[in-house]
């Protein structure tokens, strides 16, 4: 009989040569199970999505009482479902006022492209903006944003108009202008190594957007519900973007994007061409019930609260000398080795220990650390101990 794993290598598409092959057959709380009794910590929780954890309790529950009304029944923006009405809603209420109008899709690229039409049409500018290093999605639109000229030139052509600038370089803000339809940024450039803007940056950012009626796009499908101790990260910064990009944790293990902006801003998709962003299965009504259902465990069981000390706990545990530095905001945090060997080496050992761990599409020299929120300080502290081993080990 043939195995799953050489199934997997003979009909499914593959991202890379080396897959981890890893074989999940179930997953529950911050932790993987194999098929043969392996047991593996998560701490990348799915990459920044499971940040309530795998298949928490309330969000199954509102998966199987949707599943018991309905599924997909027309394309969005037509129909009055409620799931994606009460979703909204309930993610209104927990960002600032100037934010209105809620666009549903199934990711994070989809969520970036729809902002992109949007900053477009409603400026009636052309240029966009984007950063060094950045990561927005792999689709064609969002590719152009990336910063990495080596994914751009194996895709080209790629969107005309892009122009890219360094994070917390102050003069690159001049390339804002009249001109510009928006610039996009990342709360925290996740896939450049955790890399964090200074708050004199953004700030003046806001303010170079404002004087040049200028979208501001934060790039929140990393950062969002709670991974940095807050539940947005702009909130860190003292400022409010014009349009909010979501996605990854927003569904509590679902597939879901969004993309949130000012009524005046979003109204501009309903004319001229009418139906001027259109999906069928963005805002899938399952995937909202889950969605509600994670935004609530968020704040009924406080995750914020603990995010900080989790993280001063995992600084604290993990410290070694061979250790270069380690970057962070909150739950969102990568230890910075020598080179991608030590990198490969340390996170193979830890996945043969039961430790999940990876690196970063534009740097292969830091490992990633973004366990679920509702890690424990045990589990910190056994993760640690093992990541230490094999730094210990292979640096």
């Amino acid at each position: 009989m043939i195995s799953n794993r050489e199934l997997f290598l003979q009909n499914t598409a593959q991202t890379s040569s080396s897959p981890r092959l890893l074989e999940i057959v179930k997953a529950e709380g911050v932790y993987l199970y194999g098929p043969n009794g392996e047991k593996y910590m998560d701490l990348v929780s799915g990459f920044n999505v499971s940040n309530i954890g795998h298949r928490h309790p309330q969000v199954i529950q509102a998966i199987q009482e949707q599943l018991d009304k309905y599924l997909h029944v027309t394309v969005y923006g037509e129909f009055v479902q409620a799931p994606q009405v009460q979703f909204a809603t309930d993610l209104l209420a927990v960002l600032p006022d100037s934010f209105q109008s809620v666009y549903l899709t199934n990711s994070g690229a989809e969520a970036v492209e729809g902002a992109m039409k949007v900053a477009k049409r409603y400026t009636g500018r052309r240029q966009i903006i984007a950063l060094n290093k950045a990561y927005h999605g792999s689709t064609q639109g969002a590719l152009s944003l990336i910063g990495n000229k080596a994914y751009h030139e194996a895709y080209a052509p790629l969107l005309p108009e892009i122009d890219f600038v360094d994070l917390n370089d102050m003069a690159g803000l001049a390339q804002i202008t009249d001109k510009t339809a928006a610039i996009i940024i990342e709360a925290v450039q996740g896939e450049a190594g955790v890399r964090i803007p200074e708050l004199a940056y953004m700030q003046a950012l806001r303010k170079r957007c404002d004087e040049t009626g200028t979208l501001l796009i934060f790039d929140e499908i990393q950062t969002g519900f709670g991974r940095t101790g807050k539940m947005f990260a702009f909130e860190h910064f003292d400022i409010v973007p014009d349009i909010l990009l979501l996605a990854k944790g927003i569904g509590g293990g679902m597939p879901l994007g969004a993309f949130v902006a000012p009524k005046e801003i979003m109204d501009v998709i309903k004319d001229n061409p009418m139906l001027g962003h259109i999906t069928t299965f963005g805002g899938h009504p399952v995937s909202c019930a889950a969605a509600r259902a994670s935004l609530k465990v968020i704040q009924e069981e406080k995750l914020l609260d603990s995010v900080e000390r989790k993280a001063a706990l995992f600084r604290e545990a993990v410290q070694s000398d061979k250790i270069k530095e380690i970057r962070g905001l909150g739950l969102m945090m990568c230890l910075q080795l020598e080179n991608f060997d030590q990198v490969y080496a340390v996170s193979n050992y830890c996945a043969q220990q039961g430790l999940i761990i990876d690196w970063y599409l534009h740097c292969e020299t830091a490992l990633r650390i973004a366990p679920p929120l509702t890690i424990s300080e045990e589990e910190i502290i056994a993760a640690s101990k093992i990541i230490r081993e094999a730094i210990d080990k292979f640096c």
